[in-house]
């Protein structure tokens, strides 16, 4: 792995799951860690409840934009870690690939989307601390 892994989260609209993956990546890592994110089929808007739960958190993903996945982020992350993309996500020899299966934030409330932001972060603080060490 490179002085600095490079981590995506794909997930199928990257308005929920990925984005609060991402923030939450980007806040515990700082830059050690370059973060990425897209969805199969990107939203138009990153989901309004999974912003509300990352700001009760401190963590601000206003400006994050979902976007679209592409072969080449993939191909140029050394960890893609998929939520629920399926058979979107193409598959690279010598890639790390992790699927973690999380509830979809769509439609729910801010009472159903905090415990997932919560899993998130744990998975999250465990990542950098194998990416740390390796």
């Amino acid at each position: 792995m490179p002085d600095k892994p490079s981590v995506m989260f794909v997930c199928v609209h990257n308005a929920g799951r990925s984005q609060m993956a991402a923030g939450w990546l980007t806040r515990l890592a700082g830059d050690r860690i370059e973060v990425r994110s897209a969805g199969s089929a990107p939203a138009e808007q990153i989901n309004p409840v999974a912003v509300e739960a990352m700001a009760e958190a401190g963590v601000d993903i206003t400006a994050a934009q979902p976007t679209a996945l592409t072969t080449e982020a993939v191909q140029d992350s050394d960890v893609v870690i998929t939520m629920g993309c399926g058979d979107a996500c193409p598959i690279f020899p010598g890639k790390r690939y992790e699927d973690w299966e999380l509830d979809d934030p769509a439609g729910q409330g801010i009472e159903a989307v905090r415990p997932i932001r919560d899993e998130i972060r744990a998975r999250i603080e465990k990542l950098i601390a194998e990416l740390d060490a390796g």
